[in-house]
């Protein structure tokens, strides 16, 4: 069946049954995969960040003519060990900079932009976003990314978590 997906489509899926993905020298993040040589200093990439953050997860590494190259795509990081999921998420972590915020002190429009001032995992922060539907997007069943003006990523994981008023101040601006 695996072998058929990878003919239909051109993309090899990465499965637990057959790769190893792993620490190695210098905590490089490696891949083995069974019948193959190990593929070392790999790192990873998210291939539709905002709508599926733990699945279609590109794989890669960098060959001895400086090229990158796809190893595969992990289908469902929540397929593989927890080890293996720490690994994956410390190396997107490394390649990819975003804010999870906590709390929503503030929204105000001005000039066709949001303004925040919000409570962030590493401490306040105040942010400005274009008022427009492709600039928050949808985050798991009921979480946003919100892209500010310079297109750094800001989520609230789960937007009914927020306290009530925090809800409120957000869905009077952004309700799509």
């Amino acid at each position: 069946m695996t072998e058929n997906r990878l003919i239909a489509t051109g993309v090899r899926r990465l499965e637990p049954a057959t790769t190893k993905i792993f620490e190695g020298a210098f905590s490089l993040l490696h891949c083995a995969i069974k019948g193959e040589p190990t593929y070392r200093g790999v790192f990873a990439v998210l291939m539709f960040p905002i709508r599926f953050p733990d699945r279609y997860i590109s794989l890669r590494y960098t060959d001895d003519r400086d090229k990158i190259r796809e190893i595969g795509i992990i289908d469902d990081l929540a397929a593989f060990s927890d080890e293996a999921q720490k690994l994956v998420r410390s190396t997107l972590m490394k390649h990819y900079h975003e804010q999870t915020i906590t709390r929503i002190h503030e929204v105000r429009l001005e000039y066709g932009l949001l303004f925040f001032r919000v409570e962030t995992a590493h401490g306040p922060a105040e942010f400005m976003m274009p008022w427009r539907h492709d600039r928050a997007e949808d985050f798991g069943a009921n979480g946003k990314v919100l892209l500010d003006v310079s297109d750094n990523r800001f989520i609230i994981p789960d937007v009914l978590a927020l306290p009530p008023n925090d809800q409120h101040r957000f869905t009077s601006y952004v309700y799509w």
